[in-house]
């Protein structure tokens, strides 16, 4: 249900006119990596084995970094759901300096597309085949976004497929060989500081959460930036971390099964030795009030999911400092 929220929020945003993208030159080794990050769990459970291979002259990407990481990971979720287990996905990435053109294809050996489906997979709410609702999860919303947050790059999306032989995603973006040049000259620190800003004081943080995918990006995210991170499941759990061990800070999710942020919360600040640890909530909450009502239940400060890495980053620091 959250990811179905997150999609059509980030849908509604883009048909009003509201998303702006935050354009900088975006590494593309490291843009897989993250994206990698997040699908690897699952491509285990599945023994499907994941390849990276890019062109040489293809180091960097100009585009926003955020946007560029939902893109490859929802198609690589999409290659890991649809290959059966033992199967093989992967990512090419191919320069085209004549057509100032850069290309992501994502393959993969999976259930593939029928000729006459194909008309209708850009399409939201769409899954092309009613037994695979029933087999495989999904809102049909993910290719949708893809498509559209490709356009606003400037860029398309195609697809090659054949039924039983798996399919192959291409985005395809404006690339320019002069700004690669000009942008290899710059130090690597200052291209990765896109998906990976510079480190911060460190910090023993408490992360208490139960989505898998968050959780993994959080905890390369944040150990990269030098903190120290522990992880609970379950608001229960991490109560009864934040009383065992001495935390810095606290990243709380709000929706949780049994024990909530709210409960947890209250709890941490009927403790004296806990009353005053920064708890920061995190949450899909996004309706007028819910903010303030996060405050006065107990939270130090507050920020919306998807999260944004920098902005989380920014905040953590400012109650460190204190």
């Amino acid at each position: 249900m959250l990811s179905l929220i997150n999609d059509i929020l980030d849908l509604s945003k883009i048909e009003a006119g509201r998303m702006d993208l935050t354009m900088t030159d975006v590494s593309i080794k490291l843009l897989f990596e993250s994206s990698f990050r997040m699908v690897k769990e699952m491509a285990q459970k599945k023994n499907i084995r994941i390849s990276f291979e890019a062109d040489e002259r293809a180091q960097n990407v100009r585009g926003d970094s955020r946007r560029l990481l939902q893109m490859l990971v929802n198609l690589l979720s999409n290659a890991v759901k649809f290959t059966p287990v033992g199967g093989k996905a992967g990512v090419n990435v191919v320069a085209y300096p004549e057509l100032n053109e850069i290309q992501f294809a994502v393959w993969d050996t999976g259930i593939g597309i029928s000729e006459e489906d194909m008309q209708r997979l850009f399409q939201p709410f769409v899954q092309l085949d009613s037994s695979l609702s029933r087999e495989y999860a999904g809102t049909g919303l993910g290719l949708m976004l893809v498509m559209q947050m490709a356009r606003m790059h400037g860029g398309n999306v195609g697809v090659q497929s054949k039924l039983n032989a798996g399919s192959r995603f291409t985005i395809s973006l404006p690339w320019s060989q002069a700004e690669q040049d000009s942008a290899a000259g710059e130090k690597t620190e200052e291209t990765e500081s896109n998906l990976l800003p510079g480190k911060s004081r460190a910090g023993n943080i408490l992360l208490v959460e139960d989505t898998e995918s968050v959780t993994m990006l959080l905890d390369d995210y944040l150990q990269a930036r030098g903190h120290r991170l522990s992880i609970a499941r379950d608001g229960l759990h991490g109560l009864s971390m934040a009383k065992t061990e001495c935390f810095d800070l606290i990243l709380l999710d709000i929706q949780m099964p049994g024990m909530d942020g709210f409960e947890v919360v209250k709890n941490l600040r009927a403790d004296k030795t806990l009353r005053d640890v920064p708890v920061i909530a995190l949450t899909a909450l996004a309706m007028p009030g819910d903010r303030e009502r996060c405050l006065a239940a107990g939270m130090t400060d507050y920020i919306g999911k998807p999260v944004r890495l920098k902005e989380l980053a920014r905040m953590i620091e400012r109650y460190l400092e204190k």
